[in-house]
């Protein structure tokens, strides 16, 4: 398979590890300094890891000139709907996650589950943390986002989720999530459900880029000759 990198920092660079061990053949590298004009005819896959500033205009170029995309990058969600809707009529394939690992997005179930039996167990305080790496920008994070929203689909107790750290969370009915930025940190995503008894707590530590690495040359495997619109739930059958 003939894949073109939209971004060639860590990230891009660990992609081109896993693919060459797959077997595919990587056949641009985009930096910020590169035209979209020099993804070839002949690329089946783009994978996009960019700036959110940057990748609505990556994404809309792949979605007009029929190219497959997976999206690694977040924060281009406002405009959600309207790609998904443009993706469709140019009859292309977009997949877009929030987390490739796999080990993450089997956290974002167990995370669902939990949720729905915490639900009966008022009496424990919820709270969510993710620590990532100073470069990153945006916070929180766009897997606790996707951590938080699935506790809002699984529990009837809480209405919405907010950056709280230092502040004070609005109402009990909103979930609080924490964000530290530290140097040399992956990501590391941790929910806690904790009483005057005891803590329950469910963690997802990565220790290096080649999870969210293979996860999205295996996503890139999976959307290549396929049409709409699919996220990793559909690569992990999950």
């Amino acid at each position: 398979m003939n894949i073109a990198l939209i971004g060639y920092g860590k990230m891009g660079k660990a992609i081109e590890e896993i693919a060459n061990q797959r077997g595919h053949q990587i056949v641009a590298r985009l930096t910020s300094q590169s035209e979209l004009s020099e993804i070839p005819e002949n690329t089946d896959v783009a994978i996009e890891f960019t700036r959110p500033e940057s990748a609505k205009k990556n994404i809309s170029y792949c979605i007009e000139n029929q190219i497959p995309i997976v999206i690694g990058t977040t924060g281009w969600y406002d405009e959600f709907e309207a790609i998904c809707s443009k993706n469709n009529a140019n009859n292309n394939a977009l997949l877009y996650a929030t987390n490739f690992s796999v080990g993450v997005n089997i956290f974002f179930q167990i995370n669902k589950k939990l949720a729905e039996i915490m639900d009966q167990h008022k009496e424990y305080a919820l709270g969510i943390t993710e620590i990532h790496h100073t470069q990153k920008l945006d916070a929180p994070s766009g897997t606790a986002i996707t951590t938080a929203q699935g506790i809002l689909e699984s529990s009837s107790r809480f209405n919405k989720w907010e950056l709280v750290n230092q502040a004070k969370r609005s109402n009990e009915e909103s979930i609080p999530v924490f964000a530290e930025r530290l140097p040399d940190v992956p990501g590391t995503h941790i929910v806690d459900y904790t009483s005057d008894i005891d803590t329950i707590e469910l963690k997802h530590t990565a220790h290096n880029r080649k999870g969210f690495a293979l996860g999205s040359v295996l996503a890139a495997e999976f959307i290549k000759d396929k049409q709409g619109v699919f996220t990793m739930n559909d690569v992990l059958n999950l």
